[in-house]
């Protein structure tokens, strides 16, 4: 009886050593997946703002033939979460790290139409006005929410929490310049209602670019979620994004459930 146990206890061993392998298999599979995408997602929006800022009307017909191929990935990274979850019912900090691709999946699918809306933009104000050159109030905000996506998605990179930090601090200097262009434009269809349908473009690109700086932030917020179970949705108000007393207590660990 008890070489039976002792049998039937080494071949539940075994088992629980063969699913812990291909849930780690499946884990690196699905990091690397979203790694991928955002490598692509940021270069569509890098090519989408050059294009904004240097007239380049080519760079829509690109994009849009990239979307499809794009949408598809986006899918399949969701599909493989959903799959992840059912096959091996993750805890702790495997869920954390499951919660968040999903996350990060669903902001890159939104910079991706993001990215497509710019440049869409772009070729409309590049025909406009006789070709008419960005104000450089809206390029100085492109260029910032540019950079400002690069430094979230090498945080997400380098599962660097200060630099992520450092990301949701900046969103702040973002919005603050997003309402001052807004308002110079809202000022320039006051000033110059001729223009109307150029400043409507100015205004709308505007608001785009603030919504990529938007994403890129919540990204950065996932990041730290991923690290130290911090939502920082839940931060009372007042607390400035990355502070670290009083951030918002971590998920209960799984020996406390």
């Amino acid at each position: 009886m008890k070489e039976e146990q002792g049998g039937a206890d080494a071949d539940w061993d075994i088992e629980r050593i063969t699913l812990g392998r291909n849930f780690l298999r499946d884990m690196e599979s699905l990091w690397s997946e979203l790694l991928k995408l955002a490598a692509v997602v940021e270069e569509a929006i890098d090519q989408s703002i050059h294009a904004l800022c240097d007239g380049q009307r080519e760079v829509t017909d690109d994009l849009k033939k990239r979307r499809r191929a794009l949408e598809r990935w986006e899918i399949q990274i969701e599909r493989e979460c959903v799959r992840v979850l059912a096959l091996h019912q993750p805890v702790a900090s495997d869920l954390r790290r499951v919660a968040a691709i999903l996350k990060i999946n669903g902001d890159l699918e939104r910079l991706g139409e993001l990215s497509r809306h710019i440049a869409k933009r772009a070729r409309k104000l590049s025909g406009s006005g006789g070709g008419a050159p960005i104000p450089q109030s809206l390029e100085s905000l492109a260029t910032a929410v540019l950079a400002q996506l690069h430094a979230s998605l090498d945080a997400l990179t380098q599962s660097d929490v200060d630099g992520a930090e450092a990301v949701i601090a900046a969103d702040q200097r973002i919005d603050r310049d997003y309402r001052a262009v807004q308002k110079s434009f809202k000022d320039g269809i006051i000033r110059d209602p001729a223009r109307i349908d150029t400043w409507l473009r100015l205004v709308n690109t505007a608001r785009n670019l603030e919504r990529v700086a938007d994403h890129a932030a919540k990204i950065a917020e996932s990041v730290i979620y991923l690290k130290k179970g911090h939502i920082l949705r839940q931060r009372p108000p007042h607390t400035p994004p990355g502070t670290r007393p009083g951030s918002p207590p971590p998920i209960t660990p799984a020996s406390e459930w």
